[in-house]
């Protein structure tokens, strides 16, 4: 095979997703439980043949591509968010701005039905061409001695979450056609997924009280931190219906 061979890829399947940007969105799967997202297939590739004994799975590996890339030529650094403006080799990270965009994500398998399959945990942005789904095999693919390298040196950050009480008056008008709704508010806020400029020296404190927004299942989630670790669920709003 030559050094200059390509490939191309038709996507298997399309993710129905809990995030409809970019913005707000796990940057890895399993961050945010609730979240999920239903994997449509292709009728072509039958999937009612082809996915009989995945239901025996709790988890699967989706394949996919990263469609709303913007970058338009290859980065060998990139910038973390967790580094806080530090570089790294992009093969040493899961950055989506890849020479070929391709993400991996593993998530946990919730139903299988006559057309795809249902997941939660996901980093899937609405839309996102799937190319391959793989179940996962604990036995073989657990290395509970493995090392993330830079990653585990990375402290975890804990962010309190306060609701406005406009905020949970709002909720309330949809928690009941969504269980779990305030969890997954909660778990994609606590994430922090504002731009790099909120985590760099200083902690981005003349920007605390800018208020932000992201949507979650059609709903508009407005929030601010207060500082570092605290943030404040400001507002949330419905945008239309699914």
């Amino acid at each position: 095979m030559s050094s200059g061979s390509k490939f191309q890829f038709e996507p298997i399947a399309f993710a129905r997703s809990t995030y409809a940007h970019r913005f707000g969105t796990p940057r890895q799967s399993g961050l945010a439980p609730e979240s999920r997202a239903f994997i449509e297939f292709q009728a072509k590739f039958q999937p009612e043949l082809s996915l009989e004994g995945l239901a025996e799975c709790s988890h699967v590996w989706l394949i996919f591509v990263f469609h709303k890339n913007t970058n338009a030529r290859f980065h060998a650094k990139v910038h973390p968010p967790r580094l806080k403006g530090e570089t790294k080799g992009v093969f040493a990270t899961r950055s989506p701005h890849r020479p070929n965009p391709v993400g991996l994500s593993l998530v946990r398998l919730e139903s299988v039905e006559k057309n795809g399959i249902w997941v939660s945990g996901v980093d899937l942005i609405d839309g996102t061409p799937v190319i391959d789904v793989k179940p996962y095999l604990p036995h073989l693919e657990a290395a509970p001695e493995a090392s993330a390298g830079w990653v585990d040196d990375v402290p975890a950050r804990g962010v309190v979450i306060e609701w406005s009480a406009r905020a949970s008056a709002d909720l309330e008008n949809f928690i009941e056609r969504r269980p779990g709704l305030r969890d997954l508010i909660e778990q994609t806020v606590r994430l922090d997924p504002r731009p790099l400029v909120y985590h760099g020296p200083g902690g981005g404190e003349s920007h605390y009280r800018d208020v932000h927004a992201l949507t979650i299942e059609n709903l508009d989630v407005r929030f601010f931190f207060r500082n570092h670790s605290h943030a404040v669920i400001e507002e949330v709003l419905f945008l239309k219906e699914p």
